[in-house]
């Protein structure tokens, strides 16, 4: 409070400045636009701790991408931006839409970028019950115009099931009104779902109940239900809000498998009633509608055995009398094979007719065959064949000269044909070697006189070359009374200052070096220096030097 004062007073200041610019100088200090919007936040926030304000639900964007919220509260004259932030928001027990008052408690606060203030949301809840009743109506609205509560789409429920899903609490009483229920009028398998029916998670956990059940496989370890009951106690809307959840009615309305929705007393209703496929009053009630009452089913089927026999016993005596009728009016065994015996004796007699008139047709016409068949016998066939082939051998033993003088003449010609073309050849291949054979003696002389000529080239460069080395070789110039000083690493000494006293030398020249020794200071001012040969050892002009240097 003490900062809060001392920023009222600070203000005042400023605004009395403000209101005297000719004033040259105040004593008021200065805010940057930082300072001045931290000071608004901390006013703000420790006037307005908590508060608790009730409006109109505007602009609701739904979590964000970062999973906050943001929407504003309004009412007819004013309007203020509002926050909830997602861990809150995962907290909630209601969840907040467009145009729906609610009554909302957390903490003011400033929002230095904007310069604006807002709520952020601790807490919400709708503002009474009717906000709650508008609510729902406008989310039956909503689902009922998708279809889901068209009675179209709703399955009937199975005769005969034998097993039932549950979806409740297992601790309450509905659970057991159910099994006692199921137990008195027809006993069979019951599977129990355990939820909550009541909280923040009520809805979210019926709707993964109903899926579940419907997921299970039907050939599975754990049967798949044939119907399933979504039972809960009576209570206020408020308790009964997870079942208007709209998780829940879709997947209420997406089951495959019948369900039954027994959710509060006769007076309640929710939005699972509509969607589902059968609203039972009460737990018990659904009970009744998913199993029948087996005492009825067994009188019944014990009615429907009885009234069976009677009926088979009547159609039994039914069709005996049909059947002694029916003998009756038969005529005897003689009188209905009469007619048929005479028949038979005319066909008899038919038969003994055709089968003589076939035989001798069959006669006739074998003979026919015979005579035909002796002009074609193998022995005449015979006589044929080998008078033919005498003719033939007699045709062949004419012409065999004949046709060997033939392949004789036709070989001798091929053999003078084949004759001249070797001949041909032959010549053709020796007129190809004597040009082949001039053609390499052009080749060998132009080769020899391109080798001649090449190297008479390579000659005169030669001695050019020699001639260039010669003037410029260091030779010439110790021909003209120079010579080159190496030190004893055989290193050229070009400057006085590399030579010390006692250092030995070797001095090269035009006929031969001598090894000398350095005496005096080596500087360039001393001229008495004199260089005194330890031992002379000419060589020839003609020794190889060791090194190449220049005095230049």
């Amino acid at each position: 409070m003490e900062s809060s004062a001392n920023f009222d007073v600070a203000c005042g200041l400023y605004a009395h400045n403000s209101t005297m610019p000719d004033s040259p100088a105040s004593n008021a200090a200065e805010l940057s636009v930082s300072e001045l919007s931290q000071a608004l936040k901390r006013t703000v926030e420790d006037r307005f701790g908590h508060v608790r304000v009730r409006g109109e639900v505007s602009g609701w964007r739904g979590p964000h991408s970062s999973g906050h919220c943001y929407f504003a509260l309004k009412d007819e004259g004013a309007r203020i931006d509002a926050i909830i932030w997602k861990g809150t928001y995962g907290r909630l027990k209601f969840r907040p839409e467009e145009g729906m008052e609610v009554i909302a408690t957390g903490k003011l606060t400033t929002y230095p970028g904007k310069s604006s203030y807002q709520i952020v949301i601790e807490a919400i809840e709708p503002a009474g019950v009717g906000a709650l009743l508008a609510q729902l109506e406008e989310r039956r609205r909503r689902l009922a115009a998708e279809g889901l509560f068209d009675e179209a789409r709703k399955q009937l429920l199975p005769a005969m099931p034998k097993v039932i899903g549950v979806v409740t609490s297992p601790t309450g009483a509905v659970i057991r009104d159910i099994l006692h229920r199921i137990h008195d009028r027809f006993p069979l398998h019951v599977i129990v779902w355990p939820v909550r029916v009541q909280g923040d998670t009520c809805g979210q956990e019926v709707a993964r109940a109903i899926d579940g059940f419907n997921a299970l496989p039907e050939d599975g370890p754990i049967r798949r239900p044939d119907v399933i009951i979504v039972a809960r106690g009576g209570g206020s809307l408020e308790d009964l809000w997870g079942f208007n959840d709209e998780i829940v009615v879709r997947a209420a309305a997406g089951s495959m498998i019948p369900l039954i929705s027994a959710v509060g007393h006769e007076t309640d209703w929710t939005l699972i009633d509509q969607a589902a496929d059968k609203r039972a009053p009460t737990p018990t009630a659904a009970a009744e509608m998913a199993v029948p009452v087996r005492a009825d089913l067994m009188a019944q089927t014990a009615s429907l055995a009885a009234r069976l026999e009677g009926a088979r016993s009547r159609f039994l005596d039914r069709r005996k009398a049909d059947l002694r009728s029916l003998a009756r009016a038969l005529p005897s065994p003689e009188e209905i094979l009469a007619l048929p015996r005479q028949r038979t004796d005319r066909a008899g007699e038919k038969i003994r007719a055709c089968v003589e008139a076939a035989l001798s047709n069959r006669q006739i016409r074998l003979a026919r065959l015979a005579s035909t068949l002796a002009k074609h016998s193998p022995q005449a066939e015979f006589a044929k064949r080998r008078a033919h082939l005498d003719s033939l051998s007699g045709r062949l033993s004419r012409c065999a000269p004949q046709l060997a003088r033939a392949q004789r003449e036709k070989l001798s010609s091929a053999s003078a044909r084949l004759r001249i073309a070797i001949l041909s050849r032959a010549q053709h291949i020796g007129e190809r070697v004597a040009s082949q054979r001039q053609r390499v003696g052009d080749c060998d002389r132009r080769l020899r006189g391109a080798l001649f000529a090449g190297h008479e080239r390579r000659g005169e460069r030669f001695r050019a070359l020699l001639q260039l080395y010669g003037s410029l070789s260091y030779k010439s110039v110790l021909s003209r009374g120079f010579a080159v000083v190496r030190d004893d690493a055989n290193r050229i000494v070009a400057h006085a200052a590399a030579v010390t006293p006692g250092m030995g030398v070797s001095i090269e020249f035009k006929d031969g070096r001598i090894a000398a020794q350095a005496t005096g200071d080596g500087g360039p001012a001393d001229t008495s220096a004199t260089s005194m040969p330890r031992a002379v050892r000419p060589k020839s002009a003609k020794a190889k030097p060791q090194g190449q240097g220049s005095l230049f």
